[in-house]
Order: C-alpha cells, then structure tokens, then sequence
C-alpha cells in the first residue's frame, strides 16, 4: 500500500504515547518489572507509581519525568540491553490492549487514508519500537540508552531525550528522511509539552488535553479528541502505590505472551 495523500505526497500521524494512546505511562510497567528483576527498589517503585498516578491527573512536569527516566538509566546501568528487551516482552502484550477504543479508531481511519502510523514517544526505545510493532504501526522512536562494547547499559542517553522540543527534532528528521509533507501531517498529544511537536504540523490533534493544552488547542481551531476510562486507570495506579509499599512482592507479575513481530490488523469503527 502506498502511503501518499491527494497530491502524491506522503503524510504520516504522529502519536504520543503516554495519556494519548494509552492512559498512564509505559514507563510504570517497565519499573514494575525492573522491581521484580531486583533493578530497582520498592521505594523507587512506590515513588514512580505514585508519580504516574500525578502524571494522570496533572499531566507530567519537567522534573517527574527527568527523574523517572533518570532512576531507569541509572537501575539498568551496567546490564545487558537484552536483559531490559526480556522485561518489555514480558507486558508488552498488556500494555498493547490499553489502547483506548477511541484511538484505536484513530489509527485505523488512519490507516485507512494511507497515512503512515509512527510512534514518538520519551519512553524506552525497547518499548516504543516493540510497542509499534505490536500495534501494527509503521516507525517507533523513543529515548535510547547508551551502551558499552559489551553491549550494556552505561547510565548515559545515546541521543536526544525524546521530549518537548526534542520530540519534534525526531519529528524533523522522520520528515527528512521518509519525506512527509509536515503541513500535511497529523500529530496527537494530551500535553502541552508536546507543543513543540503539535506546531510543526499542519493537523494538531489534542487528546484528552491537559488545561494548557486545551487552551491553546481552542485558540488555535485545532481539533479535540475526548478518550475515557483514565480515571479508572488513576484509581488502579493509586491502589498500586499502596501494594508497592505494603506488599511489594504482589505488584509485579510478569506476562509469558512474546512479542509478535508480525502486523495485526486494527479494527476499522467503520
């Protein structure tokens, strides 16, 4: 299939991941099982789980964010990159099926139109490239961890910190590089952090906006996309930060499913 809008031009969405595909954070299942692993604390767990259930009410904040992804660096710093691979293939299957009914639509009108599906995300590399996969989109890109000749953690970021403004660096150069007309293009978020990202396009879509972000996608005529069920997930990432801390041993389990590298068909609403 040729992905290519009206004029022959190749025209791509770009989705956020976490609070706009899904509700919540993929980083709180990867610490979860870099806790069961033995990579990370209790305390560590408890105090991201409790910061994800912050992030859904509020939205993320500059600080949050840096030392959720810092304490990652610094808890896989030294192991084998196919050590963190393991752990992303045991929940990636789960984390798949919180794809909201509303977004999944969104990607199958997408895929529809013949747009092309790419995932940009501050999370992982190791879970953004799987997780699009998984999804049945076309390109991952995600914040990718340093390693050693041994192929190891080292505790550094081996590019841009996929976030805010370089989020929409990625953005530029997935342009250059696969030749999408940005004016044409779509971009989904749910934060005002992704501004930088949502301005460079010509279809900025607000998912479940943050108040920041939905003041300026109403002054800017963009469009709005209102997705449930986050308030169940804030009420489950609550009563997980509590178990962390009182049973740290019953919030971790890991899943057996294996990612599945071939494409499954996401269901048109149509």
């Amino acid at each position: 299939m040729t992905h290519t809008g009206p004029s022959g031009t190749r025209i791509a969405a770009f989705f956020d991941l976490d609070g706009t595909l899904i509700p919540g954070s993929a980083n709180i299942p990867l610490a979860k099982a870099a806790f069961g692993a033995g990579l990370v604390s209790k305390r560590e767990l408890a105090l991201d789980l409790a910061r994800n259930a912050s992030f859904m009410l509020r939205g993320a904040s500059d600080d949050s964010s840096a030392k959720v992804r810092d304490r990652i660096l610094r808890g896989v710093k030294g192991h084998p990159g196919s050590e963190v691979e393991r752990l992303a293939d045991g929940f990636l299957d789960d984390l798949v099926a919180t794809i909201t009914p509303t977004m999944r639509e969104v990607l199958a009108q997408h895929r529809a139109e013949g747009h092309e599906l790419v995932l940009v995300s501050a999370s992982p590399t190791e879970i953004v490239l799987r997780f699009a996969v998984a999804a049945g989109m076309d390109y991952g890109v995600g914040t990718t961890a340093g390693r050693d000749e041994a192929g190891c953690f080292d505790g550094t970021l081996a590019g841009p910190f996929c976030y805010k403004e370089g989020k929409a660096e990625v953005i530029r150069g997935l342009a250059a590089t696969h030749g999408y007309d940005l004016a044409q293009c779509f971009a989904y978020s749910d934060s005002v952090s992704d501004e930088p990202m949502l301005a460079i396009v010509g279809n900025p879509v607000a998912v479940n906006p943050d108040h920041e972000l939905r003041l300026m996608a109403l002054a800017g005529g963009w469009r709005i996309v209102e997705v449930g069920r986050l308030r169940v997930a804030v009420n489950r990432t609550r009563r997980a930060a509590r178990s962390a801390v009182t049973s740290p041993g019953k919030v971790w389990t890991r899943g057996r499913a294996e990612l599945t590298r071939r494409r499954e068909p996401i269901a048109d609403s149509e």
